[in-house]
């Protein structure tokens, strides 16, 4: 028991550092803009590098994680990103870092999904939903220190030597996680008794054709592309600048709804996975409830203005981090494919949740530009965004309710 929860919340120590580096850039940005001398296209450019970097490394996660392991995966990919810490603390130049971010991206990419197949070796399965709500709740505390606690932490000593420091903590938990963390309990004993059972034959390309062959991880990825990138576009960059410029707000009132909204994010994951787990037995309509109530949320946010109360906005804030129903969308993905498959199933569906991440940012700024130049940042052009953002979200709700719900199928068979 005691090794499974060390497995645990070392795994979960490195997500929430993944989740940590990937939302940096606004608390840094202007230092960025005057020390790599950037335009705010350039730093959209440096944001989105880490976002497209993490998702095209899925594609080799996808085929390997389940052959070469959690643990040696995790492991290896993090010394890259550790060192693209350290280049992007020492970039002058958009180029260098845009390669410090880059190697960030791919050595972050394997946390979650590597975090996520641990559980399914070292946990029971009827218990998986829970704990990976708590992973999940775990990496919006990254998610929040990369706010506040960093920006003293940049006032205290600089942006470059912070990023240093925090790499040098990071390199510490890869070195523990790698020397403690077994990929399952049969690795654990073979690691002590020096036998174990001979490995499954090696056939990625023929999991590769039955996980895409499969309707329903399609239909879960779309559902996540769009969920993920929605979001994240509004969580990582929109919200602010609608709060502010749009709204009218203050700088400190803005961050305080945005905080809100990551309060909710933490309350999701074991809310939703609990219920999912031990009262109401689906993923599925779960993840369509929240599907539907984000694209209200959407509408709501599109429709608030200068008048709009504050107690609402409290409310639209935290209730759109609250039905964020991202867990669910893995786990019953995780469920639908056989064991052997959970890492693959997993990270292919990572792929296009990264994607849609990268993929917003940039098409939502560019309609707000393109449809309103002379004033791209105008309660108009961010109400039409964020209406096509609850139209697209509405769309998905009715297409995931398509999907296969396996809940169930599984029976307790893990040491835990």
């Amino acid at each position: 028991m005691s090794r499974a929860w060390a497995v645990f919340f070392l795994a979960s120590a490195n997500f929430l550092l993944s989740q940590f580096y990937r939302a940096t850039n606004a608390v840094i940005a202007p230092q960025l803009i005057s020390d790599l001398s950037l335009d705010t296209q350039d730093l959209g450019l440096l944001s989105a590098a880490f976002f497209y970097a993490f998702a095209l490394t899925q594609i080799p996660i996808t085929i390997f994680l389940d052959r070469v392991g959690a643990r040696r995966m995790m492991t290896g990919l993090s010394v890259a990103g550790i060192l693209g810490a350290f280049v992007f603390s020492w970039s002058e130049s958009l180029a260098l870092g845009f390669a410090g971010r880059v190697l960030l991206g791919i050595g972050m990419a394997c946390h979650l999904m590597g975090t996520l197949k641990l559980l399914t070796l070292w946990f029971d399965p009827l218990r998986f939903a829970t704990l990976s709500g708590i992973v999940f709740s775990l990496g919006t505390v990254g998610n929040m220190a990369a706010t506040s606690p960093f920006a003293v932490l940049v006032e205290w000593m600089g942006w470059r030597d912070a990023y240093r420091a925090v790499a040098a903590a990071n390199l510490f938990l890869v070195l523990v996680f790698y020397v403690l963390v077994r990929d399952s309990p049969e690795a654990s004993s073979r690691s002590i008794n020096g036998a174990g059972k001979p490995r499954t034959p090696f056939k990625p390309f023929a999991d590769l054709r039955l996980l895409l062959g499969n309707r329903d991880y399609w239909i879960i990825s779309i559902g996540s592309f769009a969920r993920y990138g929605l979001f994240a576009a509004f969580q990582t960059l929109w919200a602010g600048p609608f709060l502010m410029e749009a709204i009218g707000l203050s700088a400190i009132a803005a961050g305080n709804l945005i905080f809100l909204l990551n309060v909710g994010m933490i309350l999701a994951g074991p809310l939703w996975g609990t219920l999912s787990d031990r009262v109401l037995n689906t993923r599925k309509w779960l993840v369509c409830l929240d599907l539907g109530a984000l694209a209200l949320l959407f509408m709501f946010t599109a429709f608030s203005g200068p008048g709009t109360s504050l107690i609402l906005l409290l409310i639209i804030f935290f209730c759109t981090g609250l039905f964020q129903p991202g867990m669910l969308m893995y786990v019953q993905m995780k469920e639908i494919m056989p064991l052997r498959m959970a890492g693959a199933a997993l990270t292919g569906v990572n792929f296009f949740t990264m994607i849609g991440a990268a993929f917003f940012l940039h098409v939502l700024g560019g309609l707000m530009q393109w449809l309103y130049p002379e004033a791209s940042r105008s309660l108009p052009a961010f109400r039409t965004a964020f209406l096509l953002s609850a139209a697209i979200m509405a769309s998905v709700t009715v297409l995931y309710s398509f999907s296969r719900d396996a809940r169930g199928r599984e029976k307790s068979s893990s040491p835990c």
